[in-house]
């Protein structure tokens, strides 16, 4: 077979069939392959026209379509299965060549991936893309990691078929190995604590207001128009405009209240454990998910706990509202920071050198948390690359500051009327937390060295101290 396929896409479910028809539509010669034959000729039926592929049934047709250095797109579920076409393809590549793998994988994957690849003279670019089925085909955010030299030969096509914003694609060189699966990831994070704030919020003019689902998400059309414009903001008001077919309800009706989760959101909670960041917001949303899913316990508690709560009584609506729209952009602002903090962490622990700016960039389009104000972020660290808190840049503290009031009515109203606002009410305390001038840590630390001999700091002098509970009492320097 002659080798003029400039990329190839092996893995065509719809991402990747999108991701070669993207590809495809920029110009490239691209080489196709899927395990079943009967997806790539799917492909070329109907989407065939709209460039030139260059399909192949076996991995070593495939392999051999490709120009030299090959650059080979991984489109299969994380996991084994990425393990798998790896294994297929390693016997068939040469020094030099790229394997990218664009899938959902966790990060740790990527390094050891990355690791064993480099061995063998290839090139591994864990890369995230977000944007689903629509932005694989009309422009994706992409985070590609790995080597330099690597994105100096993959990266023109990645920035082409990738969103713009200003002319400006949402594509960037993010960092050595596990570095963009790694920013992926807590994108998700993210996106996480962005979707659980936004149905918080929901549920909240749902109660005070007595409104449907219709007229709500009025409200959220109107707030995509201001500085809370975001891909999800828009998707909800659509979502909760949709009346269902079959029985003429609102369609978030008839959706049952159990939210599912892929993993991504458990493994950047679980990351920031390890890194000791607190992502609180991310945390809350991910757990929120999993509560609901706790059939047997919302059915013991729903027959066993009482409420003692008070109707949450709205006598101005549009002041109501409002004070709802200036909470939720605070908490989304919070949740970012948070993020940001952990990429920053990752990026020391790890060496990658990530530039936090740049990241803010590259999810401005085409990814799911793009959002208006991802512009003020990228202002942010281009003003200080090493701002060490994204709440502590003058527009965030401003734009926070001024909503600071109607956010504490917020949690304070949905706690009395027992309604659950755990994303919320976790980014207001994590704000009172990172601004308090003294925290009740100091007791904690008191404790500890009193059951387990776990030390001390003091405020007045340098060095570290234990004090004698079970004897004297006395103070001695460990």
């Amino acid at each position: 077979m002659t080798a003029r396929a400039q990329i190839g896409v092996t893995g065509l479910a719809v991402m990747g069939r999108n991701l070669a028809r993207n590809f495809a539509r920029h110009g490239y010669t691209v080489a196709v392959h899927n395990r079943s034959y009967g997806k790539t000729q799917s492909l070329m039926e109907e989407a065939g026209d709209e460039g030139d592929f260059v399909p192949s049934e076996s991995m070593a047709d495939f392999v051999a379509s490709l120009e030299r250095p090959r650059k080979v797109v991984i489109m299969v579920k994380a996991g084994a299965a990425t393990d798998a076409v790896i294994d297929e393809l390693l016997p068939l590549l040469e020094d030099g060549d790229i394997v990218v793998d664009a899938g959902n994988a966790h990060f740790p994957d990527t390094i050891r991936r990355e690791e064993a690849l480099s061995a063998r003279g290839l090139h591994f670019v864990g890369t995230g893309v977000s944007g689903g089925e629509e932005g694989a085909l009309l422009g994706p955010s992409i985070m590609p990691g790995g080597t330099r030299e690597s994105y100096e030969s993959l990266g023109p096509i990645l920035e082409a078929v990738s969103a713009k914003v200003d002319g400006t694609p949402c594509c960037t060189y993010v960092g050595p190995n596990g570095a963009g699966h790694f920013v992926k990831m807590v994108h998700n994070g993210i996106e996480y604590a962005d979707m659980q704030l936004i149905a918080e919020a929901y549920d909240l003019l749902r109660a005070g207001l007595g409104a449907s689902a219709a007229e709500i998400g009025e409200i959220f059309a109107a707030w995509n128009e201001g500085d809370l414009e975001s891909f999800l903001i828009e998707i909800t008001a659509d979502v909760l405009r949709h009346v269902d077919a079959e029985t003429g309800q609102a369609f978030v009706d008839i959706v049952l209240d159990q939210a599912e989760q892929k993993g991504t959101g458990r493994w950047t909670v679980q990351n920031g454990l390890d890194l000791g960041v607190p992502i609180t917001g991310i945390a809350e949303a991910t757990f929120a998910r999993a509560l609901s899913g706790g059939v047997p316990q919302r059915e013991a508690g729903r027959r066993a706990l009482p409420a003692n709560a008070e109707p949450l009584q709205v006598a101005d609506r549009d002041a109501f509202v409002e004070d709802v729209r200036q909470a939720l952009y605070a908490s989304k602002v919070v949740a970012y920071s948070q993020g940001f903090d952990q990429i920053a962490a990752a990026s020391a622990e790890h060496g990658w050198d990530i530039d936090r700016g740049a990241m803010a960039r590259i999810w401005r389009g085409g990814c799911i948390i793009r959002a208006r104000f991802l512009n003020r972020i990228t202002e942010a660290y281009e003003r200080d690359p090493q701002l060490p808190l994204l709440l502590s840049d003058e527009y965030f503290t401003d734009a926070v500051g001024n909503g600071l009031s109607a956010w504490r009515r917020v949690v304070a109203r949905a706690a009395s009327a027992g309604i659950p606002a755990p994303a919320f009410s976790s980014s207001l305390a994590y704000y009172d937390g990172v601004r308090a001038e003294r925290l009740p840590a100091a007791l904690i630390q008191a404790q500890r060295d009193f059951f387990g001999a776990h030390t001390y700091r003091r405020t007045d002098r340098e060095g570290t101290f234990h004090t004698l509970w079970s004897g004297d009492r006395s103070e001695q320097e460990a």
